[in-house]
C-alpha cells in the first residue's frame, strides 16, 4: 500500500547536508577509523574461521583440499556450510568427544557470524558532529504481528567492547580450530582403515 502524506509533502526524509557531514567527519576522524577498523578486524578474522572449514569438509568427505574447496563454495550461505558440517559430523564420526568439541567450534562460530552480519549489512548513523553514532539494522523483524525494519543501536562503549571481545574469541576460535583438525582426521582413520586381519 501507498503511504501518502497528508499536506501533500514528501515522505522521505530530508536530504543531507552533505557538506556539513563531511566536514564534521574531518574533525572526528579517529573515533570512525576506530570503529570501522574494530569491523575490518572483525570480518579478518571471522573469514580466516570461516576458510578453515573447507579441511573440516576436506576430512569429512574423505576428499582432496580442492574438491572441498568446491562443496564450500558451492553453498552460498555460512548457514547451509554449517548446516553440512553437522550432518556429515553426524553420520560419519564416530568418536564422541571429537564430535562435540567440532559442534562447541560450530556454535562458536555461528554466534560471531550474528554480530559479523549485524555489522556488515547494516547502515550507519552519522551525528552531527561526523562521528558513527549508531548501526541500523537492515533486517526485518516482526514482533507480535507487526513488521518493522531492523533494530537501531548505539556505538557505546559496551557495544566496542562486545565487537572487541568477538575478534579475540575468534582468533581464538582459529586456534581451536587448527587443534582440532588432527583429531578429526585420526577419528575419521580410525573409521575407515579395515580392521586388522587376525
Amino acid at each position: 500500500m501507498r503511504r501518502r502524506n497528508r499536506a501533500g509533502q514528501s515522505a522521505l526524509p530530508p536530504r543531507p547536508d552533505f557538506d556539513a557531514l563531511e566536514a564534521a567527519a574531518q574533525r572526528s576522524g579517529e573515533q570512525r577509523l576506530a570503529f570501522l577498523a574494530q569491523i575490518g578486524d572483525l570480518n579478518f578474522a571471522w573469514s580466516n574461521n570461516e576458510s578453515m572449514f573447507i579441511y573440516v569438509l576436506m576430512l569429512l568427505l574423505d576428499t582432496s583440499e580442492a574438491a572441498a574447496a568446491i562443496v564450500f563454495s558451492t553453498l552460498n550461505t555460512t548457514r547451509s556450510r554449517l548446516d553440512l558440517v553437522q550432518r556429515l559430523a553426524k553420520i560419519t564420526l564416530r568418536d564422541e568427544a571429537v564430535k562435540a568439541e567440532l559442534d562447541e567450534i560450530v556454535a562458536a562460530f555461528s554466534a560471531s557470524t550474528r554480530l559479523r552480519n549485524d555489522l556488515s549489512h547494516a547502515t550507519f548513523v552519522i551525528g552531527a558532529a561526523g562521528d558513527i553514532t549508531h548501526t541500523q539494522s537492515m533486517k526485518l523483524e516482526e514482533s507480535k504481528g507487526q513488521l518493522r525494519f531492523g533494530s537501531r543501536r548505539a556505538i557505546d562503549q559496551q557495544r566496542l567492547d562486545q565487537i572487541a571481545a568477538a575478534v579475540s574469541g575468534l582468533y581464538a576460535l582459529n586456534r581451536r580450530i587448527w587443534d582440532v583438525l588432527p583429531k578429526l582426521e585420526r577419528s575419521m582413520r580410525a573409521d575407515w582403515d579395515p580392521e586388522p586381519s587376525s
